[in-house]
């Protein structure tokens, strides 16, 4: 019986998608809103990957897998999906339609520059 290599980060199914990604996955830490498809309750959350296809976001809970889902995106909008996996306080959840996740990294405001206030007062030597 012909047998998989080891994984370095656990064993995994041969036919698990989630060993099978090719997208790039964004890190970052951003703030999101989350809801169950049709539920009214929406709960804060927050996202530490983001790809094209799908995000992983902290979730105490965890969700049972194959859940549909929303989530409110900053720059992005509304995204929907299900849950691909859920384990250890993090739940990975693929996009039912990709997006840009460029789109979540642009700046939130408008100006030309940095405001005077975000800058540092460097004293003078």
């Amino acid at each position: 019986m012909d047998q998989l290599p080891q994984d370095p980060f656990g064993d995994f199914a041969a036919d698990d998608p989630a060993r099978n990604r090719n997208q790039s996955r964004d890190s970052l830490f951003l703030m999101a809103d989350f809801r169950v498809t049709g539920s009214p309750d929406v709960q804060h959350v927050r996202v530490r990957n983001l790809s094209a296809g799908g995000l992983m976001a902290e979730l105490p809970n965890g969700l049972p897998q194959g859940l549909d889902v929303e989530f409110d995106v900053r720059g992005i909008g509304w995204v929907s999906g299900k849950v691909a996996w859920s384990a250890a306080g993090r739940v990975g959840i693929a996009f039912a339609h990709p997006i840009d996740p460029m789109l979540a990294r642009k700046p939130v405001g408008l100006g030309a520059k940095t405001p005077v206030f975000v800058k540092p007062i460097l004293p003078r030597r």
